[in-house]
């Protein structure tokens, strides 16, 4: 299979995005979260509770209850738990909770959300905005409210949670290689403004003391530069595969061919040769926000 065509495109969103600010499935009434939401009603009834009732019961307000129930609201992980448990389900509604959790981010992502969740290794070229795994909520915030066409204030909520839920990649154990290219203009971009910026950069370096994470800035003074074909992604997975992951504009792919693998991780090698190395990018993260 040369290629998986995923119709998304970063822009900068960190993998991420919601077109016409409609809610995080495919069409309104269908998919793993409408299922879900009937499981969830049909076992209410079954226990004899009103929506307030059983609400109180979860921590929810009825109307809340009413939105999961309809498919309008992706429910967290420990409302499912939660509710198995009330509800005594047994297991029925935590059976759902991997595949409602991945509705978190739109159909075309859920690939690519799945791959990085359980991957060993990730390569990671950013030439847009700081990675989506680096961000601050701030900037993550900043960026979400940037897309256009705008975002729904509900969408907006769950595609911030859905990507700080993502840096749990840096908890995880045993703990992934992960490598970063950063180009420089990114690390000036006051997105969100200057504040925002500083305490992005201020993250940045603290994942950078992880023995796992490699951060490198790209300076734009280089003459020479592999990567002006623009952002891409190398995943490695715990089978020994790698797959890569390429973006522009509102399309994106992933790739599993041998010949694009090879020619991705050649390009993303020599980035590195041209790149500052990882002692050298964080002094030059530490020079930008004034430390030395």
């Amino acid at each position: 299979m040369e290629s998986v065509e995923q119709g998304e495109g970063e822009g900068g969103a960190g993998g991420e995005r919601e077109d016409a600010g409609l809610r995080p499935e495919d069409e309104p009434g269908s998919g793993v979260v409408t299922v879900f939401g009937r499981q969830l009603k049909l076992l209410r009834v079954r226990a004899g509770l009103e929506r307030p009732e059983f609400g109180k019961l979860t921590g929810y307000a009825g109307q809340s209850i009413a939105s999961f129930e309809q498919g309008r609201r992706i429910p967290s992980p420990r409302f499912i738990d939660h509710a198995d448990e009330v509800l005594d389900a047994g297991g029925v509604l935590k059976a759902l909770k991997d595949e409602v959790a991945r509705a978190q981010y739109p159909a075309f992502f859920r690939d690519m959300a799945r791959l990085e969740a359980s991957a060993v290794g990730l390569s990671v070229y950013a030439a847009l905005a700081v990675p989506g795994l680096l961000q601050t909520a701030e900037y993550a915030k900043a960026v979400f409210q940037m897309q256009r066409p705008l975002l729904d204030d509900d969408v907006l909520e769950q595609r911030l949670a859905a990507r700080m839920a993502r840096q749990e990649i840096f908890t995880r154990r045993p703990a992934p290689l992960l490598s970063f290219i950063i180009e420089e203009v990114v690390l000036r971009k006051p997105i969100g403004g200057l504040a925002t910026l500083r305490g992005q950069l201020e993250q940045i370096l603290l994942a950078g003391q992880n023995r796992n994470v490699e951060i490198q800035v790209m300076p734009t003074d280089r003459e020479d530069h592999a990567g002006l074909g623009g952002p891409f992604n190398l995943i490695d997975n715990a089978e020994g595969r790698r797959i890569a992951y390429t973006e522009v504009q509102d399309d994106s792919r992933l790739y599993t061919s041998a010949g694009k693998i090879r020619e991705l991780e050649a390009r993303y090698g020599i980035l590195r040769s041209q790149a500052l190395t990882p002692r050298e990018s964080l002094d030059f993260i530490e020079e930008l926000l004034g430390v030395k």
